[in-house]
């Protein structure tokens, strides 16, 4: 089995409290998830280490789009030739 944990700090326990509110919806049954003070522990298991990449791949996304919808993020993402365009 392989295992990755991760952890995403913020200002205030609040803000990490909403924010794991906005994730858990999307990753329940595929990542534990833990707030403790201002942190979110993350841990997700796969058998195999593409499944594991594509749950991480997941959660990070889910976690930007929670940053940005609470304005935790202040610039818009960019695209791969690092403008923030996507035309």
């Amino acid at each position: 089995m392989n295992s990755l944990e991760l952890t995403s700090e913020y200002r205030s326990s609040e803000i990490a409290e909403a924010v794991a509110a906005a994730l858990n919806p999307e990753n329940e049954g595929f990542v534990e998830m833990e707030v403790r003070d201002k942190t979110i522990y993350f841990k997700m298991e796969a058998k195999s280490a593409g499944s594991l990449r594509n749950t991480a791949d997941d959660l990070l996304s889910c976690l930007k789009i929670a940053e940005e919808a609470s304005g935790l993020v202040r610039s818009p993402a960019s695209d791969f030739d690092g403008d923030s365009s996507f035309e």
